[in-house]
């Protein structure tokens, strides 16, 4: 009650009215919650003959909505978590839907029915879970994680795609931004709190994701990268939405999409979609790109030792992070300092106030060499030294040795190298030349 009546003081009549709504669905739904007690003790009944199952998408967030979506058709698809006997999953969302051509598209491939009517049962299944476990049964664990240790995501076929009439919707919308066909495009998205400070309604829920401002970029230190792509004759599309800052950039192929009249949620999933490459800082904008076996760069990637949890483990994969830098000394933390430092998987900017560590964005200078990098790579001119091949087992050599040392076991078991994966992200190659110090 003292967290309502907090809430209603900071959003006056707006909150009153938003919970008197939320009251009056409530008390609608109390014939729902009746009927789905007989209704689960039938299904119980019959689950030796046919089982049927539900779950909630996480559809509130994109990057959830696309790889823990995904995860699932992909496990069902090989058999794992899957039930031996004859089955029936169905799903519902969650109350706010943050891309509506994303939910058009899973609702071709699953069984999305009204949270009206699948909420109530979920919630009488969990409380008979209180007594008697094995109704979990019915729940579809696909909340749970989304990590992709088995990297079936890369050795299955995407499980959305778009129809006919979307993808010459999509070629249509490309033609008005000046691009020919096959022209090349790179999608770009740097994390700032616009998103969840604006699009969230309410102020005292926008305070509740403060603690992710550490994963925030500026997008002013992309401009060098991005006008260099333009010059290797790629349209740059910088994504986002309730963006902070413009681009600036008087490069007609770099795009300021976020704040174009054309940015729609249909574009933002064909973008994604069909980029050559995407630019990420590791938000859930990239995760379209992951679903859709496109390459990855990430820039500016936190927490440290997250990358390795990362849902595609393909040799197209880049990574540079954050520099780490001590505040007492003011002198960049190493590979094992970092590590030493209990930042290595610091999900929250208190954790790194209380450890003495503050973040340094990547230069721009560093930003264009991963992306040169990249390009590189993908066009078949990219040559590995004997250097950048000895450096980059150096760093996973180390990196490896200090993930066994913190012996954590919920983060070893996702680890691809806990899995007898072989490693194929690489870090940035001119990075570890130049910072060979750092490797330690």
């Amino acid at each position: 009650m003292n967290k309502h009546f907090v809430q209603i003081r900071r959003g006056g009549i707006k909150v009153i009215a938003k919970k008197l709504r939320s009251l009056i669905y409530l008390l609608l739904q109390i014939p729902i919650y009746l009927i789905s007690i007989p209704l689960i003790i039938i299904l119980r009944l019959i689950k030796s003959w046919y089982l049927i199952r539900w779950g909630e998408l996480i559809s509130s967030r994109i990057g959830h909505f696309c790889i823990n979506t995904e995860l699932y058709c992909c496990k069902r698809d090989v058999g794992i978590n899957s039930p031996s006997q004859k089955y029936l999953d169905l799903f519902y969302l969650k109350k706010y839907v943050c891309n509506k051509q994303l939910e058009k598209m899973w609702r071709r491939s699953l069984i999305v029915l009204p949270a009206w009517l699948l909420r109530p049962l979920s919630r009488v299944n969990r409380f008979f879970c209180l007594f008697i476990s094995s109704f979990k049964e019915h729940e579809i664990a696909i909340n749970d994680k989304d990590s992709n240790i088995h990297n079936l995501i890369d050795k299955l076929p995407a499980h959305i795609s778009f129809t006919d009439k979307e993808e010459l919707k999509g070629k249509e919308i490309l033609k008005k931004f000046g691009l020919a066909k096959d022209a090349k495009f790179v999608c770009l998205h740097v994390r700032d709190s616009g998103y969840l400070s604006r699009h969230i309604k309410h102020e005292y829920m926008g305070e509740r994701y403060q603690y992710h401002n550490h994963r925030d970029g500026d997008i002013d230190k992309y401009v060098l990268a991005a006008e260099e792509l333009a010059r290797r004759e790629y349209y740059v599309f910088r994504m986002g939405i309730n963006v902070l800052k413009p681009l600036k950039s008087s490069n007609p192929k770099v795009i300021d999409y976020a704040n174009s009249d054309m940015r729609s949620d249909f574009m933002d999933i064909y973008l994604g979609a069909k980029c050559n490459f995407f630019i990420s800082q590791g938000s859930g904008m990239d995760a379209v790109s992951v679903i859709f076996h496109r390459p990855i760069a990430y820039i500016g990637h936190v927490p440290f030792g997250n990358f390795m949890l990362k849902h595609n483990n393909n040799k197209k994969t880049l990574v540079l992070t954050k520099h780490h830098i001590n505040k007492k000394n003011q002198q960049e933390l190493t590979i094992s300092e970092i590590f030493s430092a209990n930042v290595a998987f610091a999900y929250t900017s208190d954790e790194y106030k209380l450890n003495d560590v503050e973040l340094e964005e990547n230069s721009p200078e560093e930003i264009r060499d991963l992306v040169i990098e990249m390009n590189e790579r993908l066009s078949g001119r990219w040559k590995d030294t004997n250097e950048d091949l000895l450096l980059q087992k150096r760093f996973w050599s180390i990196f490896e040795h200090r993930i066994k040392r913190l012996n954590l076991k919920h983060i070893s078991k996702n680890l691809h190298f806990n899995n007898k994966k072989k490693i194929k992200i690489r870090f940035g190659a001119k990075f570890l030349r130049e910072n060979q110090n750092w490797i330690r």
